[in-house]
């Protein structure tokens, strides 16, 4: 009960406040300051990882402030160097799948684009199989796919996607596949890494962040396309200051939202994340309903079934008592030992190994990194 009133709250966190910073975006790049609008994207992306950055440090050590926690202060250099790399790597992906996606939905009609938000859910869950031999029950297939299928009807049937212009190319359904990949495993990466390392949230979110920030600094600085972008934002700043507040308020409340969202993958991991953040627009729209009486059709009403038997189905399975079940494996000595599985595979990848009459836990027995040193 308590880990679902906290799933609760992060999902009612992330939601106000990406409703908020979507309205911030589209003051800041939509309405004219004078006579002329923001365009300088990359500016508007590096002051949003510099805040969130610097929001993610406050919270590192205030916090245990507040609570007037006993535990030692968050060590803020990164324990491991494998730890460091991984941020740098997953900050990477990250950054460029986002500049990917972008061109993709340049060269993808509506429902085509829509078809590739709205199946985020299988790539994380392929990433986790493929790369990091994480094994899930045929449960969590099946509910990943009733989402899937049921998001994307949703959406499909709705009057937006009837109205959709323009055309799909191959070019951009490779971009499409391509950013669909690399979000995967930025996904199952970072799951990767708050089960080996036991970071909390706010840490992955703060060298995230940190590395996103070199990142477009150092393309803006370098400027290799001679866009100078940087140097126009800054005159466009000097123009018109009253930018500089709204570029604030919209960094700050991606910030916190941020929190929110790395608060969720700490505790919950990805696959609970991009099922909050896949199933955002349709709940937008239910509320909709509800408060301007909205119509929509049967078919989607059938997809909204879908949709909440789905998570129905994810909470209960995450509610129901774990299956103990034992096998014989040998170990990395050649004895034979009894080994505990909790739920088949347990989903953060830990397994119990019994001796003595006691039972020991084994982390990520099924990593690259263990198969390795085996």
């Amino acid at each position: 009960m308590r880990s679902s009133l906290e799933l609760l709250i992060c999902v009612a966190g992330i939601y106000s406040c990406f409703l908020t910073w979507e309205i911030c975006r589209q003051r800041v790049t939509k309405v004219k300051y004078g006579d002329a609008k923001f365009s300088y994207f990359l500016v508007l992306n590096s002051a949003q990882s510099i805040t969130a950055a610097i929001v993610a440090f406050l919270y590192l050590y205030i916090h245990p402030l507040l609570i007037k926690s006993k535990k030692p202060a968050v060590q803020l250099i990164p324990a491991t160097s494998s730890l460091l790399f991984g941020y740098f790597a997953v900050s990477l992906l990250q950054t460029v799948s986002q500049q990917v996606s972008f061109v993709a939905f340049k060269h993808l009609d509506y429902p085509t684009m829509i078809l590739g938000k709205s199946c985020k859910l299988v790539p994380v869950l392929l990433m986790n199989l493929l790369f990091y031999r994480r094994s899930f029950p045929l449960s969590k297939y099946l509910l990943v796919a009733l989402i899937t299928a049921g998001v994307s009807i949703f959406t499909l049937y709705s009057n937006e996607s009837k109205r959709s212009t323009g055309s799909t190319t191959w070019f951009g359904l490779s971009m499409l596949l391509t950013t669909l990949t690399m979000d995967g495993f930025t996904n199952a990466s970072q799951d990767y890494i708050f089960r080996t390392n036991k970071v909390p949230g706010t840490h992955m979110m703060l060298f995230m962040n940190l590395c996103s920030s070199v990142y477009t600094l150092v393309y803006l600085f370098m400027d290799p396309f001679q866009t100078k972008e940087l140097a126009n934002a800054t005159i466009f700043y000097i123009a018109h200051p009253q930018i500089g507040k709204d570029i604030l308020i919209y960094s700050l409340t991606g910030a916190i939202g941020q929190c929110f969202i790395f608060h969720t993958l700490e505790r919950f991991g990805s696959m609970s994340l991009v099922t909050v953040t896949v199933v955002r627009k349709m709940l937008s729209v239910l509320l909709s309903i509800f408060l301007f009486g909205i119509e929509i059709n049967w078919v989607q009403w059938v997809a909204v079934a879908m949709v909440f038997t789905g998570i129905a189905g994810e909470t209960y399975w995450k509610a129901a008592p774990p299956k103990i079940t034992e096998k014989k494996e040998v170990s990395s000595s050649g004895r034979v030992e009894d080994v505990v599985l909790v739920n088949g595979s347990e989903p953060n990848g830990v397994k119990h190994r019994k001796g003595n009459g006691k039972v020991f836990k084994e982390e990520d027995v099924e990593s690259p990194q263990s198969k390795k040193k085996n």
